[in-house]
């Protein structure tokens, strides 16, 4: 009777190299490949028959998503700012900086941008209170962040939309848009922005290359 195969001799389906592009795809977008050294690699998952022709395309790259569990963005230390004020002028917090459990935030005939995209936080559930009078506030969210918002607009706007379930940090907003608005946004981070950029170029290159 034929032994079994190792591990290694086993034959992988189109799945497990789509798995592994995808891998090469992320660390792309995180800087840790650049654009030849991913076409390198992509081209050596697809000529991949077996296990053991896989192991050398990752070894030096993690193989577990790079998302972050909501606690794995709170960080110890003071925050880098807790309030945010826009009197006939503008403010804004944005970038690599520390949420507070509360930041407040005011818009007098002038505005404010709140990005949170690439922050850290104090707590896992932080509140910003907006007061935007004849003025604006921007908020941008993460993602994945579970979002609640519960300010109120009079003669003005305070955006709801964004409000729903995630994985990513808790954050609440509420306050008083009074002859001025609020927003709250989700988007991506920049770096997420080149990553499905560049995922979307390697697509169609893959595309091109299985109709050849």
């Amino acid at each position: 009777m034929m032994n079994p195969p190792e591990r290694r001799e086993m034959r992988i389906s189109d799945v497990e190299r789509d798995d592994v592009a995808s891998i090469l795809r992320e660390a792309a977008g995180d800087g840790r490949l650049d654009l030849q050294e991913l076409d390198e690699r992509l081209d050596a998952v697809y000529a991949a028959k077996t296990y053991g022709d896989l192991e050398p395309i990752t070894r030096d790259l993690p193989t577990t998503s790079t998302a972050v569990a909501r606690t794995d963005r709170v960080v110890d230390g003071a925050p880098t700012s807790t309030v945010g004020v826009g009197i006939m002028s503008g403010f804004e917090r944005k970038g690599p900086w520390v949420m507070p459990k509360l930041f407040n935030a005011v818009a007098f005939w002038g505005g404010g941008e709140i990005d949170l995209r690439e922050a850290k936080f104090t707590t896992p559930q932080v509140t910003i209170r907006a007061w935007a009078v004849m003025g604006g506030i921007e908020i941008i969210v993460p993602e994945d962040a579970e979002v609640h918002v519960n300010g109120i607009g009079i003669m003005g706007g305070f955006d709801h939309q964004a409000s729903g379930t995630g994985t990513g940090p808790q954050i609440i907003v509420s306050g008083l848009a009074f002859w001025g608005g609020v927003s709250v946004k989700r988007k991506p981070s920049d770096a997420e922005l080149k990553r499905r950029k560049l995922e979307r170029k390697q697509q169609k290159l893959e595309r091109r290359r299985r109709a050849e």
